[in-house]
């Protein structure tokens, strides 16, 4: 890794009692002066607005700072800052959409350790499992804004109807999916979506690793796609894709994904708390059959397990001129009202990356963290036992690329479309990635 420095937090003396400040400004201390660029992909209408509303909120506190602030999707997030680097057309922060994007921006040198920003807000407001996943070497180089994690999502009314109960091993999902398939009429058990666009083949394939103990790295962080496990869970997604998957889902990424259970189309899906807004907003009338548990596990008396947790982080750029300005205004996000109307944009869906907020009663007020107040805990245990894909050996550039190429994926249509057998593809799959390994980090 390389391009790392510390840059220290740069307070300017405090301002004389004789000079005139604005309102709420002589809480700050501070004189803020510069303009920065944010990047950051809240795209929808309430997130987007929430963090405007910060922005303008600080802006008028600091008279001398203005925060320009670019919105983006995440594919276009990546293709600005991979350009970036060799132009230098880079903001003083962003978001990124992961731990993944953490690593691959440290592994390029641009971005700044965050822990005396980490140490303002309260160290011991996050979890330990939290920051060593966004740490390298001793620093930690991204601050999470809020997290979530993956979880088992079902339709009450479909099980019910069937005199099914929700499944809690790998088998138990397998054998009610296939019984909830009616492909006739448009009903499908769970998709198995394998766009190489996406990673839903890379996630689920982690799922059923991460379910019997292993990885889909090696300890030395080369690929693990040949194990007994592996392959084992290979075969599974392959049959889950062949008798209770839409055959066109070989082709959808994540947004056609979602939208078959936000539409009633699939029994089972694997989401966050996003999933409880994609069916208000899509197919109200099923709301009250939604509902989620931990994912599955091989055997019944098997550990609990997380196997992707995501924290979506703030980081700051080594170019930038004003780390001081970009610094408080992260904490700013951070106080407990700004936070929590970023929150209350998707709630349940973003949960609190700090202590403290969950408790308080404005957060617990909402209507819909009420109405889904089982289901948020069941998504909160696995946010804070779980790790990004790969991250559970740490903060690595290999943990990043393993979700950002298609290999696995290809590795799937190869499987299922040309008929080539699971070992072969899997020792494909296992050697390309190692190869690209090599080739983009040595």
């Amino acid at each position: 890794m390389k391009g790392k420095k510390v840059l220290g937090l740069m307070l300017a003396a405090a301002l004389s009692a004789a000079c005139a400040v604005p309102v709420g400004a002589e809480e700050t201390g501070d004189n803020l002066s510069g303009e920065i660029t944010f990047w950051h992909s809240f795209t929808q209408g309430v997130r987007m607005e929430a963090v405007q509303d910060a922005a303008a909120k600080f802006m008028e506190l600091h008279p001398d700072v203005k925060i320009n602030i670019e919105t983006m999707s995440w594919s276009d997030f990546k293709t600005k800052w991979n350009a970036g680097i060799t132009t230098g057309d880079l903001p003083d922060m962003s978001t990124t959409c992961g731990t993944a994007e953490v690593a691959e921006l440290v592994n390029a040198g641009i971005i700044q350790p965050m822990d005396e920003t980490i140490d303002a807000v309260g160290r011991d407001r996050f979890s330990d499992t939290v920051l060593d996943e966004l740490s390298y070497e001793g620093a930690t180089y991204g601050l999470p804004y809020y997290s979530h994690a993956q979880v088992m999502w079902y339709r009450s009314d479909l099980l019910e109807a069937a005199g099914l109960e929700v499944p809690t091993t790998w088998d138990e999902l397998y054998d009610a999916a296939v019984a909830l398939t009616d492909a006739e009429n448009g009903q499908y058990g769970c998709a198995v979506s394998l766009s190489t666009e996406d990673f839903i083949g890379t996630r689920y394939l982690n799922f059923y690793v991460r379910s019997g103990g292993g990885s889909l790295l090696n300890d030395d962080l080369t690929a693990n796609f040949t194990s007994d496990l592996a392959i084992e869970g290979i075969k599974y997604w392959v049959k889950m894709f062949e008798n209770c998957s839409p055959a066109e889902a070989i082709n959808y990424g994540i947004n056609d994904h979602a939208m078959l259970y936000y539409q009633g189309i699939t029994a089972f899906d694997f989401n966050s708390g996003f999933q409880i807004g994609g069916v208000q907003t899509n197919r109200e009338d099923l709301t009250e059959y939604i509902s989620c548990a931990d994912l599955p596990k091989i055997n019944a008396d098997d550990e609990y397990y997380s196997a992707e947790a995501s924290h979506i982080p703030l980081v700051i750029y080594n170019s930038t001129e004003h780390t001081d300005i970009c610094e408080a205004f992260i904490e700013f996000l951070l106080e407990e009202d700004n936070y929590l109307e970023f929150l209350s944009a998707v709630p349940v869906g973003m949960l609190p990356s700090i202590s403290g907020i969950a408790d308080t009663e404005a957060y617990k007020a909402d209507a819909t963290r009420q109405q889904f107040a089982e289901e948020e805990a069941v998504i909160t245990k696995a946010m804070q036992n779980g790790t990004a894909i790969g991250f559970e050996h740490g903060l690595s550039a290999q943990a990043g690329l393993l979700t950002s190429n298609g290999i696995i994926e290809t590795m799937f249509q190869d499987i299922i479309v040309n008929g080539t057998d699971v070992e072969t593809a899997a020792q494909n799959a296992e050697d390309q990635m190692n190869e690209l390994f090599e080739t983009m980090i040595g």
